[in-house]
This record gives structure tokens, C-alpha cells and sequence, in this order.
């Protein structure tokens, strides 16, 4: 079929079922790697040409040309971010070299082997307590009690926020990757909601900062504002769009991939149960192969630096491109049967994390961890969890940042509580 790129703009069309998406795309991707796309943002006021990148070796291409395909000019969105918004969203994602590489490792810097541990091993008790909150009823709604507070309270007690402020950070996080629906913005007008939540999150973890700067703990704001004598440090106006990035970015991806993860394993069976019976085995390659068919992050925008070319198209300096890493993660040229799930799939260079290059997910090892640890846990305490419903997703108004589940009802047979791990 043509490919009709008013489909991409569309919110009907990512409140389809995954499969049904990514089956246009693979249609689409029969005819070629690129899409020539527009989009029009109302509440942003603006109207935009770009290319869709559904291509595998395209996108990872895009991803290790940073000089050519920059990330700084505007937003990661495929529009422009308004200058109102850049103080609480010009995080790294929006940075190039060499702005985006002093941010990324100071950051980086104070992930040392210790706080590494220390978070690692805190995955595990957190998911232990949030599946204990559920084991004894039978049907929950997976996403409001499982998917949506275990990333976000890993998140929360990494940066040293009180279990007190869940509750903001959790709203102000799903007004920011909302796209739009109204059940997380609360209001039509989109962009007043946008800043909004910018403002109660840079006001909040302000406080905490001066906290943390009188009564420091073991925790990454006080590794933040606390340096040695002569070290690079996060200036006040950076903290802020790091701290917004890592409670939005590190709670929205992996809560997604746990949502699409359970209702993958339901559609395939036979995947399901080669998991239970070789949990030490398959474990590793079953969550590379959840963030594969998943991929959370719907897309990321970058635009040209100067006139170039890319498998044979040419793009002027200016141009948009949006990497759609579903449709590059399903590529043919890349995975044999890419629709099928395969927990013991082998090699798998999904770019669910990013491609290649200066901004390969941050925290994707922490991601990781977080998957492993909570199938782990639902596959041997919720052996028999399965859907009770379809997966229902955001109402977004146009193209989402992250492919988001609002609600997975989900039953199983009770099991008692196990405690701390």
C-alpha cells in the first residue's frame, strides 16, 4: 500500500493495538526507509515538514552522526519546543557536544561502583514491596499498581525525594509524556498543563537541593551539589532539567515495557512458558526481546547540520528527521521474523535504548535491571497473571514521545506476601 503519512499525526492511529501499528509500518518500510511526513501542534502553534526514519541501519546511522544530524536545534520533539518551556525541558537529550558531554559525565561521574551497588540492589526490595501491595487480590489494574510505581519509586529514592511527594511527581511526570490525553493533563489547554507540571517538579526538587545542601545523604542529589575542590558541578539552572529528564524519561520507559511485556507474554504463550521453565537462562535475551518488540520511546527528532546524505537521500541543512524505533526494531534487514516474539532471540541489536552514539540511554543498564528483576518476580509469585482486558492507551493528540499504557487489567490467582528480600 502508498504509505499515507497523515496516519503518522493521527492520535486514532496510536490507540490502535501494537501490532496493528507496527503492521502499517511494516508496509510502509517495504516501499523504503523513509516517510516524508507534516505535522501540525496547535497548542504549540506550529507546523512542521519531516522525514520518518523507520529503517534499522538508517536510524542507527542517524544515531553515530551527531555533526550531521545534531540534537540542540529545538527539541528531541519533532516541533521546536516554545522558549517558555526551555527552562524546565532543555535537559541533555537537547544538547550536543560539547555542552551534552560535560552535563552527561558529571552525571555519569557520580555513578560510582558503590551508588551503583547501592541502586542495584535497591531494585529488588522496591519491586518485592510493590508486588506484595497486590499478590493477596487477585485483579489490580497493572499499570496504576505495578508498572507505574516501581520505576518511578527506584527513581525517587535514587534522587532522595520523599515518598511524601509520590503522588506530585507521578502527575506532573504523566502531564509531561501525556501527549495531550486528558485524563493525565486535566485540562484541554495542553501547553499551559506542559508548564505547569514544569514548575511544580523544578519547585519541588528545588527544595530538595537546599536540603540536601545543609543535610547531605546518600543519595544523587547530594553527589549532585556536593563536589570536590576544583570538580565540574551541575550549575542550579541545570539541576532542574536533569531532575525533570530522569523522573519522566526513567519512569515512563520502563513502566511501558512492563505494561507491553505482560500483554506480549499472554499473546505468546509458548514464550511465556520457555521463560518460567529456564528463568537463570532466558531471562537476559526475553527482556531484550520485550524492549524490542515494545520500544517505549516512539521516536526522537534530530535535524540536519548542513546539506548531506543518507542511503542514497539527500536532506538539506535544516531538515527534521524522526527516528521511529518500533518500526527500525522490526526490520527484516535486520531481525529474521521480526514480528515474532522470541525470548531466547540471539544476536539482538534492538535500538530501544537509542542507536549508537553520544546519546545512548543513560540509564539503560538500570532499565535492564528493572525488567529482569520484576518478570523474575511476576513469572515465579504471579505464575498464572494474565490480561482480564485490552491494554488502553493514551489519548494522545498527535505523535507520542513514549507509547503509553493508561490501564492493563490483569487477574491471577492470590499469593501470599513475602516481605523485605
Amino acid at each position: 500500500m502508498a504509505a499515507d503519512p497523515s496516519l503518522l499525526v493521527d492520535g486514532a492511529f496510536w490507540r490502535r493495538p501494537l501490532a496493528d501499528r507496527m503492521q502499517v509500518f511494516a508496509e510502509w518500510r517495504a516501499e523504503g526507509p523513509f516517510v516524508p511526513a507534516h505535522v501540525e501542534v496547535p497548542f504549540f502553534g506550529q507546523s512542521v515538514d519531516f522525514t520518518a526514519v523507520i529503517g534499522h541501519p538508517e536510524v542507527a546511522e542517524i544515531s553515530r552522526r551527531p555533526q550531521e544530524f545534531c540534537s540542540g536545534r529545538g527539541s528531541t520533539a519533532i516541533v521546536d519546543l516554545p522558549v517558555d518551556a526551555l527552562e524546565y525541558f532543555s535537559s541533555i537529550i537537547v544538547m550536543d557536544d560539547p555542552r551534552h558531554a560535560r552535563q552527561r559525565g558529571i552525571v555519569a561521574r557520580k555513578f560510582t561502583p558503590r551508588h551503583l551497588q547501592t541502586l542495584l540492589d535497591s531494585v529488588e526490595r522496591v519491586c518485592t514491596e510493590v508486588l506484595d501491595g497486590v499478590c493477596e487480590q487477585g485483579e489490580v489494574d497493572l499499570v496504576e499498581t505495578v508498572s507505574e510505581p516501581f520505576p518511578l519509586l527506584i527513581i525517587c529514592d535514587m534522587l532522595g525525594i520523599p515518598r511524601s511527594e509520590f503522588a506530585t511527581v507521578l502527575r506532573c511526570t504523566n502531564v509531561i509524556l501525556g501527549a495531550g490525553d486528558l485524563e493525565a493533563t486535566g485540562s484541554e489547554d495542553v501547553f499551559t498543563a506542559l508548564l505547569s507540571a514544569g514548575m511544580e517538579l523544578t519547585g519541588l526538587l528545588n527544595e530538595l537541593v537546599e536540603h540536601r545542601r545543609q543535610h547531605p545523604a546518600d543519595d544523587l542529589t547530594s553527589a549532585l551539589v556536593h563536589t570536590d575542590v576544583g570538580e565540574d558541578w551541575l550549575r542550579p539552572e541545570e539541576l532542574a532539567p536533569f531532575f525533570i529528564l530522569l523522573t519522566t524519561a526513567g519512569n515512563d520507559t520502563t513502566r511501558n515495557a512492563i505494561s507491553h511485556g505482560v500483554d506480549l507474554l499472554a499473546r505468546h504463550p509458548d514464550q511465556k512458558a520457555a521463560w518460567q521453565a529456564d528463568l537463570g537462562g532466558v531471562t537476559a535475551s526475553a527482556v531484550e526481546e520485550i524492549l524490542r518488540l515494545a520500544s517505549p520511546v516512539v521516536y526522537m527528532r534530530r535535524t540536519a547540520t548542513r546539506d548531506t546524505t543518507l542511503a542514497g537521500v539527500d536532506f538539506r541543512e535544516g531538515d527534521k528527521v524522526a527516528m521511529f524505533y518500533g518500526a527500525a526494531n522490526r526490520d527484516p534487514r535486520v531481525f529474521a521474523d521480526p514480528e515474532a516474539m522470541d525470548v531466547r532471540r540471539a544476536p539482538n541489536p534492538h535500538l530501544a535504548f537509542g542507536g549508537p552514539g553520544p546519546h545512548f540511554c543513560l540509564g539503560a543498564h538500570l532499565a535492564r535491571r528493572e525488567l529482569a528483576v520484576m518478570f523474575r518476580q511476576l513469572l515465579t509469585r504471579l505464575p498464572d497473571l494474565e490480561p482480564a482486558g485490552e491494554p488502553q492507551l493514551l489519548e494522545s493528540q498527535s505523535i507520542p514521545l513514549v507509547g503509553g499504557v493508561k490501564h492493563l487489567p490483569v487477574r491471577f490467582t492470590p499469593a501470599p506476601k513475602v516481605g523485605a528480600a
